[in-house]
Formats: C-alpha cells, structure tokens, sequence
C-alpha cells in the first residue's frame, strides 16, 4: 500500500464521510476510490468552512477534512484555518506539500511551520512507513482536548511510497475528564449562596452534549442563563429563565443581569476578550468551568476554577447542590423580572421590527423570516458585521445547534461554507445563511459549488450598495 491511499484508508477508518477540497492534491482520488465523497470548492476558505460546519454539528464524530494543493493553495487556505482556529473547532488539514528535499528553500510555502500559530498541532509525512503513527497522533489531538485545527502535510514525493501493509489502525479512543472534586464542593457553596447568580454559557456546552444538565442547575438554582455566540443554542431561548446571547449586541435583558450579578458561572466558555463578544463586569465572583486550564485567568479574573468537560462539570456542581441541601427554588421573581425587561427592551424594538417602510430594513426582513421558518428545524448563521448584530439579539433558538454563532475572529464570507457544510451534517434541516453585500463579494462564487454539489440552502442578502458597518463611522 502507498502512502496515500493508506491516509485515505484511515480517514475512512475514522469515519470520514466528506473530504473538502480544491486540487491538486492526489488524495482527492484516493478518498473517492473507497466512497468519501470529494466536495471540490472555488476556493480554498469555503472548503475549511464547509469542514468546520461538519465538525461542530456532528460534535466531531464526523470530522471535518479538508486538502488543497502545495503553494499557493496552501497560502489561499491560511486564513480559513485560522477562523477554526479562533473560533476552537477541530478540523484535519492536509496541504500537499513540495518534495522534501526543497520543502524548507524560500520562497516555498512551507505549511508545518506557517500554519503552527494557527493550529493544535503541525506534522509533515517525512516517512510513508509513519503515516499511521502520524495519523493516529493527529486524530487523537482533534478528538480529545479543545477543539483546534491539525495539519499533517503531505509532500508530493511522499505520496506515492510504501506504507505499512496492513496498516494495523483502530479508530482513537476519545476520552474525557472532569473537575476536581474539592473545587466543585466549594464552587456549589458559593453558587448556592448568590444572592444574583447568572450563568454564561459557552460552545463548550455543545461538544459535550450537556444541555440537560445546564437546564437541570439553572432551574435547580433558579438562575438565569445568558450564552455566548458560540454557545447560542445550548438553552432553550424560550425558556422562562433565558437572557439570550451575548455578543456586540445582545438583548437589554443580558447585560441587565450581568452587570447587576454578584456571582458569574461560566461554563465551557474562554471567556476571551473579543469586539465581538460581550465583556464581563469588574468586580464579581466569577466561577470558571472551562475545558482548557490555559484559559483561567486569561482575560477575565477568577475567583474558582473547574477544569474538565462541560457535562461532568455540571453533573458534579448538580450533585454537590444536592449534597449540600438544594431543592428546586422558586424562580417566580426572577422569571418575572427577566420578562419585565425583555417586554420593554422588544417594545422599543417593535416599530423597527415590524416597519413597512420601503426598502424593507435588515431588522424586519429578519424578524419576518424568524415568524416563517420552523425555527426548531432550522439552522441558520450570520456573517461579519451588521449581518451578526442585526440577527442574534432577536432570533431565538429552541433546539441544540439550530444557531452557528461566531465571532473571536470574524472574516467575511464565513457564513456560506458554514450553511453548506451544516446542510451536509444536517441534511434534514433548512439551512440559512445571512450576509451583506461585502460578504458576498468575497465567497459568493461558491453558490456553483451548493448547485453542481446538489447543497439546497437558503440565503438572505442584505443588499444595500455598501458597507454598512462603516455607515454611521462615515458619518
């Protein structure tokens, strides 16, 4: 067996379905001789973020692949990577590199030592008799820990050399862990004494799959729930104890909470400090629960921290609650107040929301939009700028991964691939992207890509002949 035919081999072996990609890049062929099907992009960005959309919706289990060519598709490719990157989602990338013997002489583009800042973990293929070693170590970086980009480079001379024959490659085990026992006691005793707790949730929530257990705490403690971008989706919007998400713009109700909490939970969020995301006030107690102990103290100063998987995390605060004498507390008062807040923020919003004026406004096209589609059935993402703020303060998600939210580094035209990919993951659902006229102009091309590929989304254009995060900053 050769070196290529063997990654392809193991990508199936590991689940793959799809391989994203734009040539050449000899694996394309490989990977369609054993049925993973070769989805082949415009450009090299909508291919990462088809890949990255698989990634978060299948929660890994059907990891996100992308390839491309050496040189310039390498450097076309850079700035995708980078946007998993920021945004923490695990996606394999193999870049075909040059021969080896010239793969460090300038000007080449050499992909594991470029894309390094930007990923988990960056290996090229040196040997074909180590690509199962190679694989096996990549795959084990992008199923366990936070979630980030690999690269494992491929040079085009090592393609075609002997691999192992058989291979002897089992799928990775995926593993989990969770907080120290003592840290949670405490955390459950200062959670349970708040006078105002709120909980911030974040993406974290998501890959563990740990939405019963974020109800059962907030309802348990009768705490109100806010989330990030990224987190938006893990708690029922509707429900009575909901603040919504927050961002760079967010419903009055979030901030209202926030800045009058005298205790902060987050869990399975960073807690990063980004234009796009909402700052957390000076002066609470702020309890972390985060999957990546890199990420205490980072931005936002702690009081207690909890390092491990959002799901055990919140299993153990849960039974340390109970342990120490919790029952399900009256939420009427706080419930109350969250709806008092919410009905005078939407009052304000409501002639705008519901304005007749020709051209219709962003906020009314989307409001109406929201009130049409089956909303828990359907998936939808915003793209940078006006197109993120007018949506996610108002759209409100009932189900798990129904919104694809983003925002720690927000280049435009994310949101295409992002629909495609999710229509890929998710083909049962109604897939939309919203966007501006800035956004299409760089992946717009890529609709050929959803009409040859048979990709059925829906996408709304907010076209209004400019730049309209830049409006009011010409003004």
């Amino acid at each position: 067996m050769k070196t290529g035919p063997a990654i392809a081999e193991i990508l199936k072996k590991e689940g793959v379905e799809f391989l994203f990609a734009y040539p050449v890049n000899h694996l394309i062929e490989a990977c369609a001789a054993i049925d993973i099907r070769p989805i082949i992009v415009r450009q090299e960005r909508i291919g990462l973020h088809m890949a990255d959309a698989v990634s978060r919706l299948t929660k890994g289990r059907k990891m996100g692949v992308f390839c491309m060519q050496s040189g310039p598709g390498s450097e076309n490719a850079y700035g995708g990577v980078a946007q998993a990157y920021g945004e923490s989602i695990p996606l394999l990338v193999i870049p075909q590199g040059y021969p080896r013997r010239i793969a460090h002489v300038p000007p080449n583009f050499n992909s594991t030592i470029a894309m390094a800042h930007v990923a988990k973990h960056c290996e090229p293929i040196t040997n074909g008799r180590e690509v199962a070693n190679i694989m096996r170590r990549a795959f084990s970086l992008l199923r366990n820990g936070r979630g980030s980009p690999v690269i494992v480079e491929l040079p085009n001379d090592a393609y075609a050399e002997d691999a192992p024959d058989p291979l002897n490659y089992e799928p990775v085990v995926v593993t989990r862990y969770g907080p120290d026992p003592a840290a949670v006691t405490e955390a459950a005793k200062v959670l349970m004494g708040a006078k105002r707790p709120v909980i911030y949730a974040g993406q974290g929530v998501h890959w563990a799959e740990a939405y019963g257990e974020l109800k059962e705490l907030a309802e348990l403690l009768a705490i109100p729930v806010c989330t990030s971008l990224e987190g938006k989706s893990s708690f029922d919007e509707t429900h009575p104890l909901a603040l919504g998400s927050g961002g760079r713009a967010y419903p009055k109700a979030v901030r209202s909470f926030l800045d009058r909490s005298d205790v902060i939970l987050g869990i399975g969020c960073s807690f990063t400090e980004t234009n796009f995301g909402i700052s957390m006030p000076p002066g609470k107690t702020v309890i972390h629960a985060t999957l990546d102990p890199a990420h205490l103290n980072k931005d936002v100063p702690i009081k207690h921290g909890l390092v491990g998987d959002a799901k055990l995390t919140l299993a153990a605060l849960i039974a340390a609650c109970k342990a120490q004498g919790a029952t399900r507390r009256d939420a009427t008062a706080v419930v109350a107040e969250i709806r008092s807040i919410e009905d005078e923020w939407l009052k304000e919003w409501m002639p705008k929301l519901t304005n007749n004026e020709a051209p219709l406004n962003p906020y009314r096209v989307l409001w109406d939009l929201q009130h049409t589609v089956d909303v828990a059935n359907t998936i939808i993402t915003h793209d940078a700028g006006s197109p993120r703020d007018q949506l996610s303060p108002f759209w409100k998600t009932t189900q798990p991964h129904t919104y694809i939210g983003w925002g720690k580094t927000t280049q435009l035209g994310y949101g295409l691939g992002l629909a495609m990919g999710a229509k890929l993951a998710m083909p049962d659902k109604l897939c939309i992207n919203v966007w501006g006229d800035a956004a299409i102009g760089f992946t717009g091309m890529d609709f050929e890509t959803a009409v040859r590929e048979r990709i059925p989304i829906m996408s709304i254009l907010l076209n209004n002949f400019s730049m309209a995060i830049e409006l009011h900053i010409m003004k």
